[in-house]
């Protein structure tokens, strides 16, 4: 079995629409390998043709760190998977990710993501055409879900991971039909623990820095996948707590990055900002019925003007 690069238990799940290169360095820089010990970008989708060069670059920026991030794709065609797996390694990722859990409909409609847990076999196929054309140059990992419509082949996938020669499996303890709400039934991450002997990284149900921990000693989970508690505070990994300008400085660090790195327009920035401040906690910086009026804010010179004072104050 392939070592893993990780420097750390507590990793950066992938989100799409969130860990592009632009808030996975901020994360990145703000967390030390000691603390975070990897990240993933959003999923690279293969459809109709094998990915290029030029599409994992942009998916895996141009910054390097410690820490190592790897470069996650979804697709149903094993043999498209398999030739951009390749290229992958190429280009440089570290890591290699297949999605198995994007619930997204249009994942669904092409059999790709959370529509695979209904096919332990093609899981299995998938992995294994992706370990075989990476040649052991970089570990191979996969993350599912702990099923579709329940849980009740879980250790199925589970193994189905393990035996197409996964190095990792990363299991959201949600299944397909429970999308992503609030509670996160921990016990199935156990389970899947003791169904493999790979490491099995749990996710869901993570709000603080104390769960990685906690979901460790519970489960026996080797690693933790954190995802929207670090959508509410990037500093969830060191468990440090910063000031409300500090929290504040991200923000406007992050609608900077917006727009000197992809030329966003400013409604696409105000969308990507408030999309954080609808989970945000870091600093106190949204207290207690002051949500709403954040989230109002639909321009993005008041929107930045507001965050800009908040630094002043210190």
């Amino acid at each position: 079995m392939m070592e893993l690069p990780f420097t750390a238990p507590a990793l950066l799940a992938p989100m799409e629409g969130v860990t592009e290169p632009c808030f996975r360095d901020l994360v990145l820089r703000r967390n030390g390998p000691q603390h975070l010990g990897g990240a993933f970008t959003e999923f690279a989708r293969v459809s109709k043709e094998a990915l290029s060069r030029k599409v994992m670059r942009m998916h895996l920026g141009p910054n390097r760190f410690p820490q190592p991030v790897g470069l996650q794709l979804m697709g149903s065609d094993v043999e498209l998977v398999a030739r951009s797996a390749r290229t992958a390694v190429e280009v440089g990722a570290p890591v290699l990710d297949l999605n198995f859990g994007c619930p997204a409909k249009r994942a669904l409609r092409g059999c790709a993501g959370s529509a695979l847990l209904d096919d332990p076999p093609k899981i299995e196929r998938l992995v294994r055409a992706c370990v075989d054309a990476v040649e052991g140059r970089v570990p191979v990992t996969a993350k599912i879900r702990a099923g579709g419509e329940d849980d009740s082949r879980l250790e199925e996938l589970a193994r189905a991971a393990e035996n197409g020669g996964a190095a990792m499996l990363t299991v959201h303890c949600r299944t397909r039909k429970e999308g992503y709400r609030d509670t996160a039934d921990w016990e199935r991450l156990r389970r899947a623990v003791g169904a493999v002997s790979i490491p099995v990284c749990g996710n869901g149900g993570m709000e603080r820095y104390e769960d990685v921990a906690r979901m460790m000693r519970e489960t026996g989970c080797r690693y933790a996948m954190i995802g929207r508690a670090a959508l509410g505070d990037p500093w969830v990994f060191s468990g440090r707590t910063v000031g409300r300008a500090e929290a504040a400085g991200f923000l406007i660090e992050y609608d900077a990055e917006l727009f000197e790195r992809r030329a966003m327009t400013e409604k696409g920035r105000v969308g990507r900002v408030k999309q954080l401040m609808q989970y945000w906690k870091a600093g106190g910086l949204i207290g207690d019925g002051e949500r709403e009026g954040w989230l109002r804010e639909v321009e993005r010179e008041r929107l930045m003007g507001r965050l800009v004072e908040v630094v002043r104050a210190g």
